[in-house]
Formats: C-alpha cells, structure tokens, sequence
C-alpha cells in the first residue's frame, strides 16, 4: 500500500502559498515609508502555515485581535495584500494558514517549546537580531503540523521566512530586487 504523506515544504501549491505570502509581507514592508524614524514602529506580520488546525495544543487565542475572514477569508483572496497591510497595523498575534490557504479568524500566541529538546524537534537556529516574535516564529517552525512561519518586524521592516529551525531572512533595503520597478 502506498503511503499518502504529503511533502508540503516542497509541495507545488504550498510552495506557490509560501511564496505568495512571502511576496505580500513584502509588499507590506517595502509600503510603509517611515522606518527610518526614531520612535516609530511600522506594520508586523507573523504567518504559520500549518497542515492541521487543530493547533490549540500550541498556541493561545490572542483576545480580540482577528483576522477580518469576512473581507478576507484566503491568502488567494484579492484583499489579501490590503488586508496585511491593516492586519499589520491594527492586530497582534500569529496569523494561521492553512496549507489551503484558508485563514483562521482568530489570532494567536504561539506557545515555547518548554522542555522539549533538540532532539525532539530538530535544531533551531538564532540570531542577534531576533525579537520575541522572530525567536517564536523560529520555533514554531520545528513543530511538525507547521510547513514555514514568515515575519515582518514592525522595528526594521526586515522579512523572514522560517522553515525546520532555520531562518532565510531579508533585510528591508534588500527587498525586492531588480525585477521590482519602483
């Protein structure tokens, strides 16, 4: 008998999800014109794709902070790009996506690893310039019903994108690239 596990890291339409998202978080940062402002904290976004939404064994409801299903119910949606932009600037808390794209309406914290060790969830990796969010998002990602979290620091505008405990990560003045026309 053939075994149905899904690969989603390298799944075609994860993979397009992933990026998709990636893409808005950028388009968010590269938006907001005042991160070089003393005292100012721009739009922060933390997604985590997850496979199974059954995630309250990791993660807490973040009160009132909701994402707005009702103008915005999937990533695929055409208000997605405007909805993260508001999301970023109004909420706070982990955004949960499906790999199907759907987003959940409510929230959430996602919870520390506690006494977990490395080798139940792999390696993580971090680095000095990780807040709170980017530290849990970093570990978020080893948990296995979660394919990658992406973040977008309110501080610096800086993109990331977290997979297995590793971080690839963009600074806000490299985002983009030459294809981008300004």
């Amino acid at each position: 008998m053939t075994d149905l596990a899904i690969e989603y890291e390298t799944h075609p339409k994860v993979t397009e999800l992933i990026e998709w998202i990636q893409y808005c978080t950028e388009f968010v940062s590269l938006d907001f014109t005042e991160w070089d402002h003393p005292h100012v904290n721009g739009p922060g976004l933390y997604f985590a794709v997850v496979v199974d939404c059954a995630y309250g064994a990791y993660a807490d409801p973040m009160g009132a902070n909701q994402w707005p299903t009702d103008q915005c119910s999937s990533v695929f949606d055409s208000a997605f790009p405007e909805t993260c932009q508001t999301v970023g600037r109004e909420q706070d808390g982990g955004i949960v996506v499906a790999v199907d794209g759907m987003i959940e309406e409510q929230m959430v914290r996602f919870r520390d690893l506690g006494q977990q060790t490395a080798d139940d969830v792999g390696e993580i990796h971090y680095q000095e310039w990780m807040g709170s969010r980017h530290m849990s998002a970093v570990e978020t990602s080893v948990r296995p019903e979660v394919v990658t979290t992406i973040t977008l620091s309110e501080e610096t505008g800086r993109v990331s994108l977290f997979q297995d405990g590793t971080v690839d990560t963009v600074a806000r003045s490299e985002l983009g690239g030459s294809w981008r026309v300004e």
